[in-house]
């Protein structure tokens, strides 16, 4: 799992501080939005909203940009759009598997965006089905390290249904079911151990590794579906190794 998890972390990071701000922030207002016309904009009953709100807080999207956001989507604020998750599954350059997920209003831009995206850079799209069998669906907290060990983590949620921590340098990664990932996330919070997302993610059941060329036709690819506001999340069965990723970053 490390090797995408570890990639998608660092990006994440970077795109915080760069010119892919503004895009990721949309993307995560887009998250907050939905996920309060699905349960409403109580935070206490609805983990999801919770979970969106933290994560565009970690990343410093404006609390006043949030507050609409739920507001739209709880239907108590003008201006709110009528966003469907539609998933879209292919293959990537060196037979990778890529299970693109979009939120959009728009379902023929959106599958005419993943479709350019993909046919550009080395990807091919597949039949629903043909690739999702790869993945499980998991609970995913993502928890910075600063002077906290494996274990500390580890103690905090093993209990609560936590499968296992998988280190990625910078931050810990915490795998579950996604049923039990507001219990996993409750046990890191009352445990005293901030972290900085907790979302359902899919996850890779096998790999495939990659060297520095196949690397680089991968993030391309991803960037360029990425690209696309209409998709949120982009999920691929890759492993690229420090030193691969070293050369890559230089």
């Amino acid at each position: 799992m490390s090797g995408h998890s570890k990639w998608a972390t660092t990006k994440h990071k970077k795109a915080v501080i760069d010119a892919k701000r503004g895009k990721l922030f949309a993307k995560m207002i887009k998250n907050i939005e939905v996920a309060a016309r699905t349960g409403g904009a109580d935070v206490s009953g609805n983990p999801t909203l919770f979970d969106a709100i933290q994560k565009a807080k970690k990343s410093s999207v404006p609390n006043k940009n949030i507050d609409s956001a739920v507001k739209r989507g709880a239907g108590l604020e003008a201006g709110g759009a009528d966003y469907e998750t539609i998933m879209y599954e292919g293959y990537g350059p060196n037979g990778v598997a890529v299970l693109i997920e979009c939120l959009t209003d728009n379902r023929n831009r959106a599958a005419s965006d993943v479709r350019v995206a993909m046919t550009r850079n080395g990807g091919s799209m597949a039949d629903p089905g043909s690739v999702s069998y790869l993945f499980n669906r998991k609970g995913v907290v993502i928890v910075a390290k600063g002077e906290l060990t494996e274990d500390d983590v580890l103690g905090a949620v093993l209990d609560a249904g936590a499968e296992e921590v998988n280190d990625l340098g910078e931050s810990f990664e915490v795998l579950s079911e996604a049923t039990d990932l507001v219990a996993v996330r409750t046990a890191l919070q009352e445990a005293g151990i901030d972290y900085d997302s907790a979302e359902a993610n899919f996850v890779p059941t096998m790999q495939i590794e990659l060297d520095e060329d196949g690397a680089r036709k991968i993030f391309k690819l991803i960037d360029a579906l990425e690209d696309s506001d209409d998709v949120q999340n982009v999920f691929a069965n890759f492993d690229v190794s420090d030193d691969v990723m070293a050369k890559v970053d230089a």
